[in-house]
């Protein structure tokens, strides 16, 4: 929601401020690339502090710095905000997946992350509403004056929320010296190497595939026929958004019902292959009922696949490294992506949306091939 909340008031930011629209989306890269380095800072924290109070600490810092997007009276002041609450975007997952991966049993693990991922969907729905209501009636400022309401949740964490037991046997241990102390360098120990490089693939592959998708299929619907898109109007473009996205939101919860019966790693690679499938085939239609029948299907695949990372990677990596590793390898490719949405948006210009479309289906069937590389996760974790 904190996110979102800011490419719905672009229009007028980019009116008060007297900036461009690449300006615009400079300033969304500059989040996406900071919350890859809150990612990788979060994840050593919660390491060596705790899941819990690294998790409140995320919630807080994105939190205050969208509510003070809403001061800012230039553009360099709404950039550091933007980079700064970035920050926490990225350590909220790192935490919030390592707290999942230690709490809850394998045989429901799956589910709980199908949860966790569905609160993008509703997070988008969310801001939507905050925007119609807020926006309106007290502007632009006030959108992000909402955005401080989630800080409000770190009071409920913190009394109802413990650090899971595996973690504080871990933490025990490198008190005791009988274990050293996390480090990004811990990265590259040769039990962990492999798996945290093809995690870096699968999350880059998967993100640079699924961000300019999703920024760029509104565009497909609304833009004139003659301008290459469906030609929509807003009663309709509106229906078929929330349609899509109510898609998603099933995608989430089916993954993890799903990967918690049968193969993670297979359940994964359906998905990816069948966005793979499904994308080409949206993307050259311009009818408005396959469109609409079809955008489910891509919010379904296209967007619910991103469960399943934080599933397969909490089985991979040891409690001691955990949020570090989820985090690393989960926000270099949102760190990386921040690219997609110009480069996807530069083949439009040059060879249309179907052209552009067929590049991510390109990446979605990339990911497949890299989560091959995934070994199974042993019966000793699933049980």
């Amino acid at each position: 929601m904190d996110v979102l909340l800011f490419a719905l008031v672009l229009v007028h930011l980019v009116e008060h401020f007297g900036m461009t629209l690449a300006m615009g989306g400079f300033l969304n890269s500059l989040t996406l690339m900071s919350s890859a380095v809150g990612g990788l800072m979060f994840g050593l924290i919660a390491d060596r502090i705790g899941r819990v109070r690294a998790m409140m600490m995320s919630i807080l810092v994105y939190s205050i710095f969208t509510a003070l997007c809403g001061f800012s009276q230039t553009i360099t002041q709404l950039a550091i905000f933007r980079i700064l609450l970035g920050l926490g975007v990225g350590g909220e997952w790192s935490t919030g997946a390592a707290l999942i991966s230690e709490t809850w049993p394998a045989k429901h693990r799956g589910k709980a992350f199908g949860v966790m991922q569905s609160g993008f969907a509703v997070g988008y729905a969310t801001a939507a509403i905050v925007a119609a209501v807020v926006l309106p009636l007290w502007g632009w400022r006030a959108v992000f004056f909402v955005g401080v309401i989630p800080a409000l949740f770190t009071l409920w964490i913190r009394r109802n929320v413990e650090e899971p037991k595996a973690w504080l046997a871990s933490r025990a241990e490198v008190v005791a010296k009988k274990r050293r102390a996390p480090s990004i360098g811990q990265l590259m120990r040769p039990d962990v190497r492999r798996n945290v490089v093809v995690a870096s693939m699968v999350s880059t592959a998967a993100m640079f595939a699924s961000w300019p998708l999703f920024l760029w299929i509104p565009s497909l619907l609304a833009l004139p026929t003659e301008q290459g898109g469906a030609g929509l109007g807003d009663l309709q473009f509106n229906l078929f958004l929330v349609v899509m996205h109510t898609g998603s939101f099933a995608g989430y919860l089916t993954f993890g019902v799903l990967a918690d019966r049968f193969s993670r790693k297979k359940i994964y690679i359906t998905y990816v292959f069948m966005a793979a499938v499904l994308v080409p085939i949206y993307a050259a239609t311009r009818d408005p009922t396959a469109l609409f029948f079809i955008g489910p299907l891509i919010g379904f695949f296209g967007a619910g696949h991103f469960a399943g990372f934080g599933i397969i990677t909490g089985e991979l990596f040891p409690t001691e490294i955990r949020a570090t590793a989820q985090g690393f390898t989960y926000n270099i490719g949102r760190g990386i992506s921040a690219l997609s949405p110009y480069a996807i948006g530069k083949l439009i210009d040059l060879y249309g949306f179907t052209a552009a479309f067929q590049a991510t289906a390109g990446l979605y069937f990339l990911t497949g091939l890299c989560l091959f590389l995934f070994p199974e996760p042993g019966k000793e974790v699933r049980d």
